[in-house]
């Protein structure tokens, strides 16, 4: 799951009641149809910081709540609001994320792509994919939390 630090970041994450928070604002039907087909209750997710320097893998968050309407595109004063989706024939999805555990450091966009063999279909490494939730196979998630030793799951 990818988000801009400047709008939300891992630090906001970890400073949520619970550090949970709803995934809200996704305006892909591909990465919508993600959320809603293939997260389930417990899956974790790599929570990644795109558009800033460097672009890393900050850690692991788990599914708190699996899809569910976005209230946001129902809401005229929000950024996500979207007239053609209401409550009875919602467009958009969202669900709960909870943070899980921190990669320190976290994994930077270059050692990614310097497991080019192991990573190569990565959806992250293919020029011109920009979408906030994207497929990781259980091989890659291998491969990436191989890079770090990984703590002991926090209890909340």
């Amino acid at each position: 799951m990818k988000t801009e630090p400047n709008v939300f970041s891992w630090d906001d994450l970890q400073a949520m009641p619970h550090q949970t928070t709803p995934w809200e604002g996704v305006r892909n039907y591909q990465a919508r149809n993600f959320m809603r087909d293939d997260m389930k209750l417990g899956d974790r997710v790599f929570f990644y910081h795109s558009n800033v320097k460097p672009q890393a893998i900050m850690g692991i968050a788990r599914i708190a709540r699996e899809a569910y309407p976005d209230s946001f595109a129902f809401d005229p004063a929000s950024p996500y609001y979207d007239s053609k989706s209401s409550p009875d024939a919602p467009r958009w999805l969202m669900v709960d994320v909870q943070f899980e555990s921190a990669f320190d450091p976290p994994i930077a966009l270059d050692e990614l792509k310097l497991r080019s063999l192991e990573l190569k279909d990565m959806m992250l490494l293919q020029k011109g994919c920009r979408l906030s939730v994207q497929p990781v196979t259980p091989e890659q998630w291998q491969v990436i939390c191989n890079l770090r030793p990984q703590p002991s799951v926090k209890s909340i």
